[in-house]
């Protein structure tokens, strides 16, 4: 099973970017799809972004579409999550998962969590 830890939130401005990093441990990083979900005080975990084994495919909720970036670095064992101009709705907990198919933003369907990172919007 592999271990995720997240690192990189913190406060931002609305319009202004940050850059969330899930390290991967454990296990070969390449076996697993990667996404990030998020939580806000109140609601439920929402999928904002996954991509596939070697990158190639991503998909992202419509709320984050054409704003946040997700991407990979396999031989480092590492996903990103690049976020421009965000909100003050983009609030909340930014958690990394992994699961060895792809197909899925059921937070039930991913085996494997990071402890999250706070990001906070302000506007």
């Amino acid at each position: 099973q592999v271990q995720l830890a997240e690192s990189g939130g913190g406060s931002v401005q609305a319009g202004g970017s940050l850059r969330l990093s899930c390290a991967a441990s454990g296990s070969p990083l390449n076996a697993y799809v990667m996404a990030w979900f998020r939580q806000a005080p109140g609601k439920e975990r929402e999928f904002v972004a996954d991509i596939n084994w070697s990158g190639g495919s991503t998909s992202y909720a419509d709320s984050v579409k054409g704003r946040f970036t997700i991407f990979r670095d396999n031989a480092k064992n590492m996903v990103y999550l690049q976020m421009n101009s965000p909100l003050a709705e983009d609030t909340g907990v930014y958690y990394c998962a992994a699961r060895r198919w792809y197909g899925s933003t059921w937070p039930a369907d991913f085996g494997s969590w990071g402890q999250g990172t706070q990001v906070t919007v302000s506007s």
